[in-house]
């Protein structure tokens, strides 16, 4: 079993490794994993990490005991010219998390998402929205955390959480 960890606030430094988190959030399933490359070239993955860190965006990195990255939670807010996968509307951060997968299941999303909602409360927002794919079991680890689907589209769902 992995040994503890601690969380800390997303720096501007930390680009390269959001970016890796998308392309782990990206290759969730067994199949064919796609290239980090072709990942954050697409517009519709790269979008959650050019740039970073832009005005209204937050989030926060968990390290292990060596201070090494593991996961990463972070929201960012879309226009409604150019949404993210799960844009609800505007005003609704979009939540993006990543965990590597030596790290899953223990914990670690968990409290990087707990960390995150809090954050989002405090920056005043009311809603925290996210997309997941179908079949991904991270469904219902957002469930557990006080998400629903509020929209269903082709192959994924978009989960809000109310934060008041």
């Amino acid at each position: 079993m992995p040994a503890s960890f601690r969380i800390r606030p997303a720096t501007a430094a930390d680009g390269a490794f959001l970016a890796d988190m998308v392309v782990e959030a990206a290759n969730w399933s067994a199949g064919q994993p796609r290239t980090r490359y072709d990942v954050l070239t697409s517009p519709d993955h790269g979008k959650y990490v050019s740039g970073w860190m832009r005005p209204g965006d937050a989030g926060f990195v968990a390290l292990d005991t060596n201070d090494e990255p593991i996961g990463a939670a972070w929201y960012r807010m879309f226009p409604r010219s150019e949404p993210g996968f799960g844009y609800v509307g505007t005003g609704v951060p979009e939540l993006i998390i990543g965990v590597r997968p030596i790290w899953r299941a223990h914990g670690v999303g968990r409290a990087l998402l707990q960390r995150l909602a809090v954050q989002a409360r405090t920056d005043g927002f009311a809603r925290l929205s996210l997309s997941v794919e179908r079949g991904n079991f991270a469904a219902t680890f957002y469930r557990s955390e006080g998400f629903a689907v509020v929209q269903s589209g082709f192959g994924r769902d978009t989960m809000v959480k109310r934060l008041r």
